[in-house]
């Protein structure tokens, strides 16, 4: 846990893998759910880990934090994943220092994304870093990291069009049923999960396809019942989901389960569907697609939907990456900065036990006129350290910063 102020940027690493290189069923085997999160809590001490946070969605699994080496943020990730150590470091990414922190903006933005400018990705790094930092493995300086990197993707959202229209996940799913489903309105729907990613789903098929024929189950009945009630749909007991397997038209898929919620036997002789997988893990047997009368999408396959939208955004990304540059930019200034603050401690305790020197008293009364209001002491050691400090940011200087810092406080109120 944090008990150090950890500023070299040379120990920060991520290690992650992401649709890129890897396909779902693949990533599946490194996806972290909660449960498998709290548990890297525990155990990183032990890795030599004192901050991190864990982003693991159905297009990544990443682990961003300080360490010795990258490989100490891989074994703690790998202690909780199906997949072996040495599977992931074949497949993975590894980056450090300046590198990292802007594969972190990248992300952020969505330019990393597998639907660019995916915006879902924000609220995702929102929720794993406040998991970390509610069981304080997130230190001051790496909430100021976080911080720049959701301001920087703000500004982004909003100054540009790189997340303009509605592509996501879940929206291409909608398009993908709306380009192969026919006589959607007498179709029945089934919606399993209604997390973040089943909420923003089942958004999209009121809105564009115009239909309310959907069933909402969710492993906790409550969450299902409230969503039903606010968009008008119907919801049902999760112990009641094979009958709707089995009367419904259209499957969506949400949920987090680490083995598949639905299997080939549930969907044998019950008529054409149409399964969309959302979840990472698949939550959909792999072997349903065997069936003749089964149509079954994972995300990788709705990732390659490209529209008019698509373009538009790409014709951003200079854009979004100026605005990168210029909080990474920001950021390392602070980084600088933080680096001087012993350094300016040091010199304003100096200065201040220099007034119980007698031969400074004289000599600092002889300089300074009988008639002259000067400052009071904490105001001219104060106006010295900023002076220090801005001279240290801006020209980068090293050394004789104590000697210089007590000759302008000696002449400080005297002229």
């Amino acid at each position: 846990m944090i008990g150090h102020n950890q500023t070299d940027l040379s120990n920060f690493f991520i290690a992650g893998i992401n649709y890129k290189k890897t396909d779902a069923s693949l990533r599946g085997q490194f996806a972290i759910n909660p449960e498998q999160y709290a548990t890297l809590l525990s155990l990183a001490p032990a890795h030599g880990v004192k901050e991190f946070f864990v982003l693991s969605t159905c297009n990544r699994t990443e682990i961003y934090g300080f360490a010795e080496h990258s490989i100490s943020l891989s074994n703690l990730l790998c202690t909780q994943t199906r997949g072996d150590l040495t599977t992931f470091q074949e497949i993975a990414y590894h980056k450090k220092g300046h590198k990292a922190i802007e594969h972190l903006f990248n992300v952020a933005a969505g330019l990393d994304s597998q639907i660019l400018g995916d915006y879902e990705i924000v609220g995702q790094i929102k929720q794993a870093v406040k998991f970390s930092k509610e069981n304080n493995f997130i230190g001051a300086y790496m909430e100021r990291m976080v911080n720049a990197v959701l301001q920087s993707s703000k500004a982004i959202r909003t100054s540009t069009g790189l997340s303009g229209g509605t592509v996501s996940v879940s929206f291409a799913a909608v398009q993908y049923i709306k380009e192969k489903v026919n006589n959607i309105s007498g179709k029945k729907i089934l919606l399993l999960g209604t997390g973040k990613i089943g909420k923003n789903t089942c958004k999209n098929l009121v809105d564009y396809l115009q239909t309310t024929n959907i069933t909402l189950i969710n492993r906790t009945d409550a969450k299902a019942a409230a969503l039903a009630a606010e968009l008008g749909l119907n919801y049902a007991a999760f112990d009641e989901l094979p009958n709707y397997i089995s009367s419904s038209d259209i499957i969506l898929v949400a949920t987090n389960s680490t083995e598949p919620v639905i299997q080939k036997v549930h969907l044998a002789n019950t008529g054409e569907k149409v399964i969309i997988d959302l979840s990472i893990p698949y939550n959909v047997e792999k072997a349903a697609q065997e069936l003749s009368n089964i149509t079954l999408v994972n995300v990788d396959e709705l990732s390659k939907i490209k529209d008019q939208t698509l373009h538009q955004r790409e014709a951003e990304v200079p854009k979004a990456k100026e605005i990168i540059r210029f909080h990474i930019n920001e950021f390392l200034d602070w980084h600088q900065m933080r680096q001087h603050v012993p350094v300016l401690k040091a010199v304003k305790h100096r200065l201040q036990t220099m007034h119980s020197c007698n031969l400074f008293i004289n000599y600092s009364a002889s300089l300074t006129p009988a008639k002259f209001t000067y400052p009071t002491t904490e105001e001219k050691i104060q106006k010295v350290i900023n002076g220090m400090a801005l001279k240290m940011r801006n020209q980068n200087q090293r050394g004789c910063n104590y000697i210089e810092a007590i000759n302008e406080y000696i002449h400080t109120g005297t002229k």
